[in-house]
């Protein structure tokens, strides 16, 4: 079970159904709320690494912009000296910026879409973990009078998972392997022939934004 499924299960349980079934309500109480602390402090830890993860993207976005408009400088200035092999070759890298913009885009969007679900999860354990706890003490009292009048039960119910972590590292190994067989699908993708249409048709961009620039500044192809 992945951690947002594990709060998800945490967040929906009944506590006064758990409370009514158990047998030592002290001790489940007790277990509910160690549980939910457990996946707080991971939740949090996990909400600090993706903010973390999302701020990283975003820096690798801001100097892949400014590299694009670089680039695109150079090729006017090579322009402006009439050097048009080194246009051509400043506005291959433009456009390969370009291209990889649209990449940053996709993943700073999921990686906000992750940020704000784990950020929900979040809220709502906070929330169950405080109605846990103000009935902590009511629970206890209770436990502490049938104990007295010769009520109390040996009984304990486990509510619980003590194997979270190995199962928040599980699941981080299949996202990472997901991850290694997606870049090498991807790498191996396509063929000679894909690849040299591709580069004509981008032969044929850079011939367009050459001319373009070159009519602009007033250069005479």
């Amino acid at each position: 079970m992945g951690l947002l499924d594990r709060v998800a299960t945490l967040v929906r349980a009944n506590l006064n159904d758990l409370i009514d079934k158990a047998e030592d309500p002290s001790k489940m109480i007790k277990q509910v709320i160690l549980d939910m602390e457990n996946q707080l402090l991971q939740v949090k830890t996990q909400v600090a690494i993706s903010i973390a993860d999302q701020h990283m993207l975003e820096k690798k976005q801001k100097e892949n912009t400014q590299h694009t408009i670089a680039w695109m400088r150079k090729a006017e200035l090579a322009i402006d000296r009439g050097q048009d092999d080194l246009a051509r070759a400043a506005l291959e890298r433009h456009k390969s910026y370009e291209r990889t913009a649209a990449s940053f885009d996709e993943q700073i969007a999921d990686q906000r879409t992750q940020v704000a679900a784990l950020k929900s999860a979040l809220g709502k354990l906070e929330q169950k973990l405080a109605e846990a706890q103000a009935k902590s003490d009511m629970l206890l009292a209770q436990h502490r009078r049938a104990r007295a009048l010769g009520k109390a039960s040996d009984a304990r119910i486990a509510i619980g998972s003590r194997s979270t972590v190995r199962t928040f590292e599980r699941m981080k190994d299949k996202v990472a392997q997901h991850e290694a067989v997606s870049q090498a699908k991807s790498s191996i993708a396509g063929d000679d022939l894909d690849d040299r249409f591709e580069q004509l048709e981008r032969d044929e961009e850079v011939d367009r934004l050459l001319a373009e620039l070159k009519a602009k500044r007033g250069v005479s192809a």
